[in-house]
């Protein structure tokens, strides 16, 4: 299991403080952190109250001491009562072992059953621990070694004892992730886009994935090796959709608003009137790309179902047919309870009380019916992701064909949304009754609510993972990389108690060893990187263990200091991907003006005046602005100040004097764009996720990138940095 928290001092009253010793104990043997160490460094406790209700909604009773110390025998027998653990997790090359528990003196024997079919005996190791008495029974611990040679994979142990008989999966993950070996001494910049808000002549008014290919092939042809997008999820099935991609129905599958209908093979075969209509579509709203005001998703979203509706109805040829059924196939039961529950979201209201009786999962006698009932929406949403699995194909083939040596990498978001379609599929692996965020910190000084269930620990755990491993198989199916927004989560989550305040929360410990070891072979079997966007209040040892499992981290030129103030360049970590800035920032342009902060007054979320808040960051960046002068990127201070191109400039190369091996350059800071696109722990004050693609002048289209001048400025820079040319003449570094 992973580290348990600190024990930390009781709490305080304030903090509704009858946290008691046996309460506290039960806490951590749940992995609940009984304190915290927040973004000013302070321990803080937790209330009792929290802890209690993060118990209960771990399904722990902690309502009164008798429920305490009852609780915490049932934890201290609970591994005693199974024969074989959930499941065993191992790393390649590295011994291993897990433990079985029987009635004591029983003969026990255990065999492992490769992925491959082949079988391997488990020896038995010495283990002379006591027995205990579970139940009126004498159990025994035996252990075992996971036998040597079993490859990387999804393995299943098999034991009998005393008449019994019980599996359980063993995943054997890579020691380290290969493919990020393979980035040793060959940096690579790429760009970072919000897919959405690059819209080309041809889009409906959204960015899709036509226009993902098409970013890519020109960001290849100026030499970058990656395109890093945010989440392409699933949201609802119809209009009204969510606007933020971190906020999903699902992380499983895709989202059809990203579909570019004519690129669909059947279209061709539409009947011309029914052509003509979607053509006549389109053009209204291709009318919007030229303009720089607030997206509009369900106007997109709305054309396109009626267009897909009639792509649909067309025969498909037989080798068509065939690509589909086997699609369907490989995606299985997860597929199809996806689609059920968007025919049952079309029909069925959010609030509709079927959700919460007869349509409660999808395995009640009523979608059982629904199943046939609703057999064609079913087909229909089942196709709409064959179609988006064909697409995102296309993207990642035509970012390989451009010249990129890493192609599409897709961003897996932290959580999804509550009455969503993976809150109703996966509801058994869910915990119910709290929501996921983070304490208070630099983003947001009154902590951050993102409203979304979390994994619970123990369930998916039992399942074996498959929940966790079948998202990030989807996901990784056509992309050259992977970055896990907010990984720490995969080490512990922030849980907030519903009804209650962000800051009124607590981590939950996950199994970190699982959960990055599944997450680095599911990665390596799709010759796939992994970015952690390991930033925020973590533990320090955390970046070390990814580094260690090959797993890359993620450095903003803002957040790097140390004690003395910013860092140096050649102080950035190597395993790393380096920006200047994030999406939960405004661009450069507007972050060197300030608007972070007027936007955060504005929204009331500063807990200090706004005088000392500007003051604050205006040291800051100077103190960043001042490392940039030393390297001579930067006129001296009592120079003329540089204009504001050529300050972005010199802090992206600024960072290409890190060691970093891959380097982002965001696409809004390439052509001006100055507006937020999200502002953390805010939701319709303002307008997160809807902002496009825009400069000085207004709307940029994808095909203006090759001719805007900002573009072509900032990404020499790039290159340039990355690759200086010497005094002969020649580049040092490859590409």
């Amino acid at each position: 299991m992973a580290d348990r928290p600190p024990a930390g001092g009781p709490a305080g009253p304030e903090h509704g403080g009858d946290a008691d010793p046996a309460l506290r104990e039960l806490a951590a043997a749940h992995g609940v952190g009984i304190s915290y160490r927040g973004w000013d460094g302070l321990e803080r406790p937790v209330a009792a109250g929290t802890l209690r209700r993060v118990l209960g909604a771990l399904g722990v009773a902690a309502d009164s001491p008798g429920h305490v110390r009852g609780s915490l025998e049932q934890a201290r027998l609970a591994p005693w009562r199974r024969l074989l653990p959930p499941i065993v997790v191992a790393r390649e090359g590295m011994a291993a072992s897990f433990d079985l528990h029987v009635p004591h003196g029983s003969p026990v024997t255990v065999r492992v059953i490769a992925e491959d079919g082949s079988q391997y005996e488990a020896p038995q190791l010495e283990n002379w621990e006591a027995p205990v008495e579970v139940d009126g029974v004498l159990t025994g611990r035996a252990s075992f070694a996971v036998p040597e040679g079993l490859g990387l994979g999804w393995h299943t142990v098999q034991a009998d004892a005393a008449g019994m008989t019980a599996q359980c999966p063993l995943v054997v993950t890579p020691a380290q992730l290969r493919p990020t070996g393979a980035l040793a001494g060959r940096r690579a910049w790429g760009l970072t886009a919000q897919l959405y808000s690059v819209r080309s002549a041809r889009s409906w008014g959204i960015g899709d994935f036509a226009d993902l290919a098409d970013l890519a092939a020109v960001a290849a042809a100026e030499g970058a090796d990656f395109l890093l997008v945010n989440p392409l999820h699933a949201a609802e099935p119809a209009p009204p959709v969510e606007d933020s991609p971190y906020l999903p129905a699902t992380r499983r599958f895709f989202n059809p608003l990203y579909l570019r209908v004519e690129e669909i093979p059947e279209y061709a075969y539409l009947e011309p009137r029914a052509q003509a209509a979607i053509h006549d579509a389109a053009l209204r709203l291709q009318a919007a790309n030229r303009q720089p005001d607030l997206l509009d998703r369900d106007a997109s979203y709305t054309a396109k179902l009626a267009a897909l509706e009639h792509v649909f109805r067309v025969r498909r040829g037989p080798d068509r047919a065939r690509r589909f059924g086997d699609f369907c196939r490989g995606q299985g039961k997860g597929l199809d309870d996806f689609a059920l529950w968007c025919a049952l979201a079309e029909r069925l209201d959010p609030a509709a009380p079927e959700w919460e009786a007869e349509a409660a999962s999808p395995n009640t006698d009523y979608c059982a019916a629904q199943r046939t009932a609703l057999a064609d929406r079913i087909e229909f949403h089942r196709w709409l992701q064959w179609v988006c699995d064909e697409q995102l194909d296309a993207a990642q083939h035509a970012a390989l064909g451009a010249g990129m040596r890493i192609g599409v990498i897709h961003d897996l978001a932290v959580g999804v949304k509550p009455g969503g379609a993976d809150a109703w599929t996966l509801s058994g692996v869910l915990a119910s009754g709290v929501t996921v965020g983070a304490p208070p910190d630099v983003f947001n000084q009154q902590g951050q609510n993102w409203t979304q269930p979390p994994w619970h620990p123990g369930s998916l755990a039992e399942s074996g993972y498959a929940a966790y491993r079948d998202m990030l198989r989807t996901v990784l199916r056509h992309a050259g990389g992977i970055r896990v927004d907010h990984i720490l989560g995969l080490f512990r989550l922030w849980w907030i108690p519903e009804g209650a305040p962000a800051d009124q929360g607590t981590y939950v410990y996950y199994d970190h060893e699982a959960l990055i070891g599944i997450l680095a072979l599911e990665a390596q079997r799709a010759g796939a990187f992994v970015i952690g966007e390991d930033l925020g209040v973590f533990e320090p040892w955390v970046r070390d263990y990814l580094a260690a499992r090959g797993i890359l981290g993620t450095s903003i030129l803002w957040f790097e200091r140390d004690a003395d103030g910013p860092l140096s360049p050649e102080s950035y970590r190597e395993q790393c991907l380096t920006s200047v800035n994030t999406h939960d920032l405004p661009p450069t342009a507007g972050y060197l003006a300030g608007e972070h902060v007027a936007l955060r007054e504005s929204l009331g979320l500063l807990r200090r005046p706004v005088a000392e808040e500007r003051a604050a960051d205006s040291a800051e960046q100077e103190a960043v602005l001042a490392r940039v002068r030393e390297r001579g990127l930067l006129p001296p201070a009592d120079a003329p100040p540089p204009g504001e191109q050529a300050t972005v400039e010199a802090l992206y190369a600024f960072t290409g004097l890190t060691p970093s091996v891959l380097l982002g350059v965001a696409l809004v800071d390439a052509v001006g764009e100055r507006r937020t696109q999200n502002q953390p722990g805010t939701g319709s004050e303002y307008p997160n996720w809807r902002v496009p693609l825009a400069g000085p002048d207004g709307a940029v289209l994808l095909e203006e990138l090759p001719a805007n001048p900002r573009v072509q400025a900032l990404l020499a820079t790039v290159r340039k940095s990355l690759h200086p040319v010497a005094a002969d003449g020649s580049s040092p570094a490859g590409k």
